[in-house]
């Protein structure tokens, strides 16, 4: 059963599209439906389909771990949803025969779907090249579409539908969204694990109506986070790091009735990395440098105050030391605040 996971290249002809070409890189989801493998943190998956020669290290979104979360990026920009990567000769011929066999090979499979992936083997073994240019192999490399699996229907992700063909050493792969280190940085974006967001408040529990609430975030927890993406292509060295430095503090109270310390509810990171400052013992009057004061009681609820961090992203890369920047990102979480009337006694 041809699943999209598989490798999804045009077929011989133009009325016989089918697939051969390696899936998305970001792998770290379980295989779907008629897929064999194993997935795994760096970004690939063992077993019958290879999903991309892409690798990922570092503080990644298949890595596991507690709480965090993707980027979500300011303003419409976004990772590319497809790109062209590059594959040795013997990389693509194993590919090409493998899905060959399990396509001719799988019980119940349409006789169309056979057909089309023969011409396509045909074409790199038989026709057009000579078994997948192997003789050649020291002289280029084979380039291939790739999309990313959690955008494969969108229109951007149908861009890449050039079949796979050969680039000699040296020269530039004439498509767009070829594999550069700039590219493979954008792609390691979208695979950044931030850390959980949840402030510091103090009073810790429960806050009191009209008096301030401090709020920070601690340094250690929030230092600069980093992926590495790199091409597992012998005799290339494709490789680029993305890092994300927190960069400001957005709260939002949850409620109309409060104020935010500043006023605009942003509070921008110290000269340490810290963002806010630890309440002290002694300053319970003073305007915190970031919080709120709640104005009205929760009753017998709670407030959701939301705190969202914006990271700076930049990167660096193969043959360009950097930094260079690529659009700021936002992730934040939401966390429950008690307000409690203020209480006191007359005597």
């Amino acid at each position: 059963m041809i699943t999209r996971r598989s490798w999804a290249l045009a077929g011989a002809t133009a009325a016989a599209t089918l697939l051969l070409m390696p899936g998305p890189a970001h792998a770290d989801k379980s295989p779907g439906s008629g897929s064999q493998g194993n997935s795994s943190a760096d970004g690939r998956r063992e077993g019958q389909d290879i999903v991309s020669v892409i690798r990922f290290s570092g503080a990644t979104r298949g890595g596991g771990g507690d709480g965090g979360g993707a980027l979500k990026p300011v303003g419409n920009w976004s990772p590319p949803a497809c790109w062209y990567e590059p594959r040795t000769a013997e990389q693509f011929r194993d590919q090409v025969e493998r899905t060959y066999e399990s396509t001719v090979n799988f019980p119940g499979q349409h006789s169309y779907a056979k057909a089309a992936v023969g011409q396509f083997r045909d074409k790199y073994k038989d026709g057009e090249y000579k078994n997948y240019n192997l003789k050649e192999k020291d002289k280029g490399n084979w380039w291939v579409a790739v999309r990313d699996e959690d955008r494969w229907m969108e229109e951007a992700a149908q861009q890449c539908d050039k079949e796979p063909f050969w680039v000699e050493n040296g020269d530039t792969p004439p498509v767009e969204n070829a594999l550069t280190p700039e590219l493979l940085a954008e792609l390691a974006y979208n695979r950044l694990r931030l850390p959980d967001t949840k402030v510091s408040l103090a009073p810790d529990g429960a806050t009191k109506v009209n008096l301030p609430t401090w709020a920070w975030l601690d340094e250690a927890a929030f230092k600069p986070v980093s992926v590495t993406a790199s091409v597992d292509v012998p005799g290339l060295d494709l490789k680029a790091t993305t890092t994300a430095r927190p960069d400001a503090l957005k709260l939002d109270p949850g409620t109309a009735d409060a104020r935010t310390h500043p006023a605009s509810g942003e509070c921008a990171p110290g000269g340490d990395g810290s963002i806010g400052a630890p309440y002290k013992k002694g300053r319970a009057d003073e305007t915190p440098p970031c919080g709120l004061t709640y104005l009205r009681s929760s009753g017998k609820g709670t407030f959701k105050l939301q705190a969202m961090i914006t990271w700076r992203i930049s990167w660096s890369g193969t043959g360009d030391a950097g930094p260079n920047e690529l659009p700021s990102g936002t992730f934040g979480a939401d966390q429950p605040v008690t307000v409690e009337e203020v209480q006191s006694v007359n005597r």
